[in-house]
C-alpha cells in the first residue's frame, strides 16, 4: 500500500525589486542541482533569441538560502531570477520581496499545477513563484506485517508515527529493518 504527501517544491521567483524587464542582463541564482545546470547549458539559445545575457550563480542549498536571504532582506538587488521553495515563497511573498506571477501567458496552464503546490507557493491568494518541479514523499508499507504486528496505518501518517510504526517493526536479529528512507528518522 502507498501513501503520498507533498515534500518540496523548487520554484523561480521575479524579484520584486529586480528590474528584470527592462534588463539586458539577468542575474540568476540557482541551487546546484542537475536540473538547474542542464537549465543552464540553454543559456547560448535564449541569448541568441532575446539578446539578454544570462549571468548564472549555482550553489549548494544551503549557501544559496544564506546569499539570496541576505540580499533580499537587504534589498540588495544582486539577482533577478532565483530558486527558492515552499518554506520561503509564502514568508518572502507577505514581505513584499516578490512579485506576485498574475498575468500568465495563456501558453501557460496554471490550473495544470496541482492545488496544493499553487496553494503552497502563495499568499493571500496570489503565486509568488511557480514550480520548476515537484517532489513527494511516498510511504510504502507492508500490510501483513502491519497486521502481524497489529498495527493500522492511518490515512494520512504523520512522520512521528511513521517512526513509532518502524521502531514496533524492526527486528535486526532477522534482518527486518523497520523503515529506509533517503531521511534519518533517528529511529
Amino acid at each position: 500500500m502507498m501513501k503520498k504527501t507533498l515534500a518540496a517544491v523548487s520554484t523561480a521567483v521575479v524579484l520584486a525589486s529586480g528590474s528584470a524587464h527592462a534588463a539586458t542582463t539577468l542575474t540568476i541564482a540557482t541551487v546546484n542541482n542537475p536540473d538547474m545546470v542542464v537549465m543552464q547549458r540553454y543559456s547560448a539559445q535564449y541569448e541568441k533569441e532575446t539578446g539578454v545575457t544570462l549571468k548564472w550563480l549555482i550553489l549548494d542549498e544551503n549557501t544559496l538560502r544564506q546569499r539570496v536571504t541576505t540580499d533580499i532582506a537587504t534589498k540588495g538587488g544582486q539577482f533577478d531570477i532565483i530558486t527558492i521553495g515552499l518554506y520561503e515563497t509564502p514568508i518572502w511573498g507577505k514581505q513584499g520581496w516578490l512579485q506576485p506571477f498574475e498575468n500568465f501567458s495563456a501558453k501557460y496552464d496554471v490550473d495544470d499545477i496541482l492545488p496544493s503546490v499553487r496553494q503552497a507557493l502563495s499568499y493571500n491568494g496570489k503565486m509568488y513563484s511557480v514550480p520548476f518541479y515537484a517532489e513527494s514523499a511516498m510511504t510504502f508499507y507492508r500490510k501483513d506485517l502491519f497486521d502481524a504486528a497489529g498495527l493500522k496505518m492511518p490515512e494520512n501518517p504523520t512522520w512521528t508515527q511513521i517512526a513509532e510504526f518502524a521502531k514496533k517493526l524492526d527486528n535486526k536479529p532477522a534482518g527486518l529493518h523497520g523503515v529506509t528512507s533517503r531521511t534519518n528518522f533517528g529511529v
